[in-house]
């Protein structure tokens, strides 16, 4: 099988092609990566990309030529390409709409162009599409509220999809991955931002009263249920929506507190500011479709897949040292002025 995998240097794209290339030895991976700031060819591990089933393109998928190439070699797309962060998308919103919704129209164009040959067409969504909790544990049915321009873009991005599968028959998949956590992770996101932190003997700031509950699923579940969409019968998954988290929920003080505690520092280097706007306050997952259909549980406990995160982090400061002024990022408040959060 002839994988190609948009977005394949970042964090769930390349933890992804480490599972594949580890356990299917005869596939092959395309990657299509723009490197941006969040995707780097050091994610994805030496083995894999010295290997003769390995191929890397660089390009971006709105580049409708090398796209249409790259969808025509391949049996499996997976869309992992896009703008992922909540708090960059408030100062940089109109980015998130070229690459989220715009990116994805392209890749799903190519897809529909050779769907006589794809045999599978998987969309990494998102459960920020949800925006907060109405009802507990959020479905695959709740509603989508975004709260955020980039929540907007892939909620955008997420129906294109739908609409595709609905008006044109092709076999797409689309995934909703709650918090994702693990090595490589960007340090514009809460754990390794804290992570480092803690490493740094830097205080760990909170955004509000770091009483937002999140479902935290580690990264390598995540490629797991991935891999399953890819392998079940089509007529089991085609036009499907599947939530993929744990179903337990953890607040952000708890997960600093714990970060701590795992260092053996004193609470005292907690420090806590404004809440971010457009702040979702309570996301959980149903588990249910995903267990029935998918025949997925996530198997990594929080506390272990933080132990794990936590010493991937301690050993790889030569990584992570070049992201450390991007830790912080912008946001333009409603009144205009600039906050770094």
């Amino acid at each position: 099988m002839k994988i190609l995998v948009t977005g394949g240097a970042g964090f769930i794209g390349s933890n992804f092609i480490r599972h594949v290339f580890n356990k299917y030895k005869d596939y092959k991976i395309i990657v299509l990566d723009a490197l941006t700031y969040a995707g780097s060819l050091e994610n994805i591990p030496p083995a894999v990309r010295d290997s003769e089933r390995y191929e890397f393109w660089y390009g971006d998928i709105n580049n409708l030529d090398l796209v249409s190439d790259l969808v025509e070699r391949s049996d499996v797309v997976l869309h992992f390409a896009a703008e992922t962060h909540v708090a960059r998308s408030l100062y940089q919103n109109r980015v998130f709409f070229i690459t989220d919704v715009l990116g994805t129209q392209s890749v799903i164009n190519a897809v529909l162009k050779y769907s006589d040959k794809i045999e599978r067409f998987v969309h990494i969504s998102t459960s920020e599409v949800y925006g907060s909790a109405l009802y507990e544990p959020m479905d695959e049915n709740h509603p989508l509220n975004p709260t955020s321009p980039y929540a907007a873009a892939k909620a955008g991005a997420d129906r294109l999809v739908y609409s595709y599968i609905t008006s044109y028959g092709i076999p797409g998949v689309i995934i909703r991955p709650f918090n994702n956590y693990g090595p490589c992770q960007h340090l514009e996101k809460v754990i390794p931002r804290f992570i480092t932190s803690a490493i740094l003997k830097e205080p760990l700031t909170i955004h509000g009263n770091g009483s937002a509950l999140r479902d935290w699923i580690f990264v390598e579940d995540t490629a797991e249920a991935i891999d399953r969409a890819i392998h079940l019968p089509i007529e089991k998954v085609k036009g499907e929506v599947f939530n993929i988290g744990t179903g337990i929920s953890i607040n952000v003080l708890d997960i600093a507190k714990k970060i701590i505690q795992i260092f053996g520092l004193d609470e005292k280097q907690l420090s806590f500011m404004d809440d971010r706007y457009g702040q979702v306050q309570n996301h959980i997952s149903s588990v249910e479709k995903s267990e029935k259909i998918l025949g997925f549980k996530a198997k990594v406990p929080f506390e272990e897949g933080l132990r794990n995160t936590i010493k991937w982090y301690k050993e790889n400061r030569g990584y992570w040292e070049k992201q450390m002024a991007m830790r912080k990022v912008p946001v333009k408040n409603r009144d205009g002025e600039i906050v770094w959060y």
